[in-house]
């Protein structure tokens, strides 16, 4: 049955960019799932993940393949009413210095209970990963979801990290055939998705985009994975916070309503910076992405970058947490402005709060 599903499914995803047909919501899911479980040939399943992307991903077959992936998943209910579910590049980041693996701690200090999730490295930008920077601090990347959910719990503490290894076996076991298949797999858009810890009553997403249309398709898959709000930020890195320097831009839903977008300037958060994102150290441009990443050297200076910031050194990285964390208790409803929840960040920051939960 396995086979012949897939051999139909290849049939019609996979004969040109003029004759390639789609593939109902349900067929997508089941293909997605077949590849999971490993019952389709490998090559086969390169086809399915490469083909769907080549022709384009209808609304449906994103659908089908969240569908999978969520299935897939082993996921826990944190002891809190609501959870903030950080979804950012699983490939990481290869241009910047990533600030966001310490996003999680702070918005814990301003009382609201965060979650973020990852990989250790993946393609196409194999970058510096939240796991890798954590690590890095000496903070745990190897965490259950369960026992994340239970860091959640924890007024002392109230973040926590999950890795796909534990949340999502299957999934984690297709990234030696996501590095043979080069380009980035439609899997890539549903992944974020997965929803590891969720809240007793609610759950929210926060992931970012680099390209016009995934807003949309984002905010689409959100609403059908059951987050009640959803935050996309057009982000540096495609991350969750957007560059420093430069006027940033945001889409956002409540209540599974539709999506709306809000433009908003740095300065008017009290952020005045000449570079967009925190520099890699040693790195001749902010852009240069050209020479091979030393990742487990970025990590390190991320990792002390990030802890610094929330002792209170000022800089870029600390900018970028106070921006990252005010556009999240702005659209969480904690603020009634950006600059109002900026400053409340500074404040946890200050008194060396942030820190106290990071620890």
């Amino acid at each position: 049955m396995s086979a012949s599903l897939m051999h139909s499914i290849l049939k019609r995803i996979a004969t040109g960019p003029e004759l390639s047909k789609d593939i109902s919501r349900e067929e997508a899911r089941a293909g997605m799932r077949l590849v999971l479980d490993g019952e389709v040939d490998p090559v086969q399943a390169g086809v399915f993940l490469i083909a769907l992307r080549m022709k384009r991903e209808t609304d449906d077959e994103n659908l089908g393949m969240l569908e999978a992936i969520r299935e897939a998943t082993r996921r826990a209910t944190a002891p809190v009413d609501e959870v903030l579910d950080i979804g950012d590049p699983y490939d990481g980041y290869n241009r910047t210095l990533p600030a966001a693996p310490f996003l999680p701690a702070v918005l814990a200090a301003c009382g609201v209970a965060a979650v973020s999730h990852g990989v250790e490295s993946m393609g196409p930008k194999y970058g510096v990963t939240h796991r890798q920077v954590l690590r890095a601090a000496g903070l745990p990347v190897d965490l259950t979801p369960e026992e994340a959910a239970a860091r959640l719990g924890d007024p002392a503490i109230g973040w926590a990290y999950v890795d796909q290894k534990a949340f999502c076996p299957k999934l984690y076991a297709l990234i030696g055939l996501r590095t043979l298949i080069v380009k980035r797999p439609a899997i890539t858009t549903t992944e974020v998705m997965a929803g590891p810890v969720c809240g007793r009553l609610k759950s929210h997403l926060v992931t970012g985009y680099v390209h016009k249309p995934y807003p949309r398709i984002y905010a689409m898959l959100a609403r059908h994975a059951g987050f009640d709000s959803a935050l996309l930020v057009r982000g540096v890195e495609g991350g969750v916070i957007p560059g420093l320097s430069q006027t940033g831009k945001a889409f956002h839903y409540h209540s599974g309503g539709e999506e709306t977008s809000t433009e908003f300037k740095p300065a008017e958060l009290g952020i005045e910076q000449s570079v967009r994102a925190p520099r890699i150290p040693g790195a001749s441009d902010e852009d240069q992405s050209e020479a091979p990443l030393d990742s487990a050297a970025v990590a390190k200076a991320a990792a002390e970058a990030g802890t610094a910031a929330l002792a209170g050194q000022p800089g870029a990285t600390r900018d970028c947490l106070v921006y990252g964390a005010a556009l999240c208790l702005w659209h969480l409803g904690r603020h009634g402005s950006l600059k109002s929840a900026a400053d409340a960040v500074r404040g946890v920051l200050d008194r060396g709060k942030a820190l106290e939960h990071l620890r």
